[in-house]
């Protein structure tokens, strides 16, 4: 699948999401300037996210469990035509995935709880931890994910990208994602377009990494603590400009189980492709615990 090729959520639209290498990095126009300004549940919203992540001190011994990380991008039917359908799962499939994990002692966590729990011995609660993630910002995610996962008292990461995926073309509103964070959820990010970061000049890589999350936190006053590549593709030079972008770590689309001595800049995800029944899913889960370390460098192909 091409890398930078998205499929549009509800309507099927393909977008294509390109950028040139070597190009200045463009700056802010009025009205997403105008998106960063305050907002009165800003602070609310921070004080949530910090009791989430376990923030403080370490109280107890730093954990060493394993966890797996989930990847979901649609939660509908794919529409006729679409490209690359697999990247659609129906909703009454998810929610019976879910529901699976559950029966099976798992308990979803958000990556910043995660960190707090192998970092500072901060508890994760009962159950099995297991993180479920969503690339892009699709809309579904809030309309069909959300309810399910709500039913079980749990949460999910968003990797939301700022553009290139609008409301009109199946893509998350600044309401919806507001809405996600206020119901738990840990909002992270793909950057500004789903760019291939590995084809970046210094400039133009600093715009998709770091310039999205600064944006992403003063729109919504949450940490953006994590950065998830888009299409999977990293290298030394990426890496280098996530952590000096402030993040804590990043995601992969290479499968495995996230551990304590994973570098937390190459965490591995298992993607969960339309068709996957639960028992699938719980094999694929399995199957994948003792799966090799996220190469040095990626960039083959695939859409993430």
């Amino acid at each position: 699948m091409a890398g930078c090729l998205l499929v549009a959520g509800a309507v099927g639209v393909a977008i294509v999401l390109a950028s040139s290498g070597g190009s200045p990095a463009p700056s802010l126009s009025a009205a997403a300037a105008h998106r960063v300004t305050a907002t009165p549940e800003r602070g609310a919203a921070h004080g949530r996210a910090s009791e989430r992540a376990g923030d403080g001190k370490a109280i107890g011994v730093a954990g060493t469990t394993p966890v797996p990380i989930l990847m979901y991008h649609v939660i509908n039917r794919p529409p006729p035509g679409a490209p690359f359908p697999g990247l659609y799962v129906p909703e009454s499939e998810f929610a019976a995935q879910m529901q699976a994990l559950k029966a099976a002692g798992w308990d979803a966590v958000t990556l910043d709880r995660v960190e707090a729990f192998w970092r500072r011995g901060v508890p994760l609660g009962p159950g099995k931890p297991i993180v479920i993630s969503f690339d892009n910002g699709y809309d579904s995610q809030y309309v069909n994910a959300l309810p399910a996962l709500r039913r079980l008292g749990w949460v999910a990461v968003e990797n939301v990208q700022l553009t290139g995926l609008p409301p009109s073309q199946g893509g998350l509103s600044e309401t919806r994602i507001r809405g996600l964070i206020d119901s738990g959820w840990e909002l992270d990010t793909q950057g500004i377009s789903h760019a291939d970061l590995i084809t970046l000049g210094a400039a133009q890589l600093r715009y998709q990494v770091a310039s999205a999350r600064e944006i992403l936190q003063q729109r919504y006053d949450v940490p953006v603590n994590w950065f998830c590549y888009p299409s999977g593709h990293y290298d030394a030079t990426v890496i280098a400009a996530v952590r000096a972008a402030g993040f804590a770590g990043s995601t992969t689309v290479v499968p495995g189980w996230a551990s304590p001595d994973s570098d937390l800049y190459r965490l591995p995800r298992l993607r969960v492709l339309g068709g996957t029944s639960p028992q699938a899913l719980l094999a694929q889960i399995s199957g994948a615990r003792r799966a090799p370390t996220p190469p040095a460098a990626y960039g083959g192909a695939g859409t993430a």
